[in-house]
């Protein structure tokens, strides 16, 4: 659980909010470090669809990939 509430606190929309790498260290290693109480992440909406595909949802071009594989054999 501590290791999730460290991840929440790593994708916080604004940079100043995330911690520091020696901060998630210090946080991982202490065993009685009070953690903050993670914001909603940039990318939350809700509604289970990410606030980046709902604003780009009537512009958005869709395509189709395809891969090709090639199985070599020696001679």
């Amino acid at each position: 659980m501590k290791c999730i509430h460290i991840a929440l606190l790593c994708v916080q929309e604004n940079a100043e909010s995330r911690p520091t790498m020696a901060s998630v260290v210090v946080m991982l290693n202490a065993s009685s470090f009070t953690l903050p109480r993670p914001s909603e992440p940039g990318f939350y909406s809700g509604d289970g669809e990410s606030s980046m595909s709902r604003d780009n949802h009537k512009s958005s071009i869709t395509s189709l990939n395809s891969v090709t594989i090639t199985e070599l054999d020696p001679r």
